[in-house]
């Protein structure tokens, strides 16, 4: 991973000295963690300050294992999980941008297990466990004290439904500045997995940056205020930080490349569970390619932590101007 994070780098430099000044930028990719026990907690994702209007399409696939035990917890995630997401932004009296977010969550054992174990093999990398298990077999269950508090079931259903405003602050050539508050809305069963049950908030602040014409930086810093998961036992979450910062680098009219970081601290109460009590760490490598009608985004998220993220996100967005 530190080999991959040395070639992203080095790639941006390249652009920045060889690049001629184009005019794909469009915003950092909008993949938010998708981390069984935090999904239904208003995740959040990166975004730029200027607002939009458009309509977007996302199909992401992710992959987590974690199972483990201590005194106290039993958290056992052995499973696959798709989200369909749309996404519809609007301004509004050239004033606000009004957001909403319908994702569509398919839970299950997956198929990629036998890959990851080749994968794995292949390059020496801890699997964590995941051979002891059967192949593509689904595990989604939380217990504290032995009592019980979600018990996933494999299938598909509604996800919690965002909405959001942004406001912006500041806005020149080549500095953005925006406040954004949203609120997510509890609509599928907490018990099962696919929603915590509760109303959950957020608040943040975004900047876009101009380093050349053909170079922009994004910047998020922002807080999550989600509600108790209300599943077959109450369980308080904590309130929790976030922070994200993307490159994002136009090499001809109509493609770009991005490299973007976002972390976010704790939430779950301490577990004594390695995999859950530190901070999460996801780094992004993207391309982008925009034709006439609408633009496509194509990423791999990993988990730099190895805490409270999944072990891939593979994402691909179409994004249409309205």
């Amino acid at each position: 991973m530190i080999n991959a994070c040395r070639v992203a780098a080095l790639t941006v430099l390249i652009f920045f000295y060889l690049s001629s000044p184009v005019s794909s930028i469009e915003g950092p990719i909008q993949v938010k963690n998708l981390y069984p026990l935090f999904l239904h907690l208003n995740q959040p994702y990166m975004e730029k300050a200027d607002i939009e209007n458009s309509m977007s399409y996302s199909l992401s696939h992710s992959s987590t294992y974690t199972v483990q035990e201590s005194g106290e917890w039993t958290i056992h995630l052995d499973m696959e999980i798709t989200e369909l997401n749309f996404r519809y932004k609007r301004i509004i009296n050239d004033f606000i941008e009004f957001g909403i977010d319908i994702p569509v969550l398919m839970f299950g054992g997956g198929f990629m297990d036998g890959f990851l174990e080749g994968y794995h093999d292949t390059f020496g990398f801890p699997d964590y466990g995941r051979s002891a298990r059967p192949k593509n077999d689904f595990l989604y269950e939380v217990r504290k004290n032995g009592r019980l508090i979600i018990e996933g079931k494999s299938g598909i259903r509604l996800g919690d439904i965002r909405f959001a405003i942004k406001k912006p602050l500041l806005s020149s050539d080549v500095c953005n500045l925006s406040v954004k508050m949203d609120v997510e809305v509890p609509i599928s069963d907490a018990k099962e997995g696919y929603s915590n049950g509760s109303l959950d908030t957020g608040i943040s602040v975004l900047m876009d940056k101009g380093l050349t014409q053909n170079i922009v930086t994004h910047l998020n810093v922002g807080a999550v205020f989600p509600g108790s998961v209300r599943g077959h036992e109450k369980l308080d979450v904590k309130n929790f930080i976030y922070g994200g910062a993307a490159v994002e680098v136009a090499i001809r009219d109509n493609l770009a490349l991005l490299v973007q970081v976002l972390g976010q601290t704790r939430i779950y109460p301490i577990t004594d569970l390695r995999a859950v009590d530190r901070e999460a760490v996801l780094i992004i490598f993207a391309g982008r390619y925009n034709t006439e009608k609408g633009g496509f985004d194509l990423s791999l998220t990993e988990d730099l932590s190895e805490s409270g993220a999944p072990d891939f996100i593979i994402n691909l967005t179409y994004k249409m101007d309205i």
